[in-house]
């Protein structure tokens, strides 16, 4: 009889124990849900670090090394499709070499396009394209408009 009820005890003390991991883990995924698919219906942009940014005010171009960024930037759309700021680019102009070269500013218009699922993240998506109108002035040889892949 002892056997018996400690079975009992043992089984009843387990159960006890699961139920709340298991409600626990109902009511996060329930939860999680409605963050998860907001998450997927606005792109971020990702970071030279791997951080998924929405809205950010400054973003490095230039991984490597940090001769071109974007700063100042101001948002007037994030939207499914595309994203659209103004700001400056500040890129060195590396005369005679980029240790000892001189940053600039140049107004620019940012927009962001070609969303697709983010490799590290899959369920975010992140914008793939990066285009850059500039408004006054650029840098020396460089397009009216300028377009890069984004890394994913």
């Amino acid at each position: 009889m002892y056997k018996h009820t400690m079975v009992g005890v043992v089984t009843v003390c387990a159960a006890a124990l699961l139920a709340p991991a298991v409600g626990t883990s109902s009511a996060a995924t329930a939860s999680a849900a409605p963050a998860a698919h907001q998450q997927r219906a606005d792109p971020v942009l990702v970071d030279c670090l791997w951080h998924p940014e929405v809205r950010p005010a400054d973003f490095v171009l230039a991984c490597g090394d940090g001769n071109s960024r974007l700063t100042s930037l101001h948002w007037t759309n994030w939207s499914a499709d595309s994203a659209t700021a103004t700001g400056f680019n500040v890129v060195n102009d590396c005369k005679p070499y980029c240790a000892a070269g001189k940053f600039h500013s140049y107004p620019v218009v940012v927009r962001l396009d070609t969303p697709q699922p983010w490799k590290k993240h899959p369920q975010l998506r992140h914008y793939s394209e990066i285009s850059l109108t500039y408004t006054a002035g650029r840098p020396d040889e460089f397009a009216h408009v300028v377009t890069y892949p984004l890394w994913n």
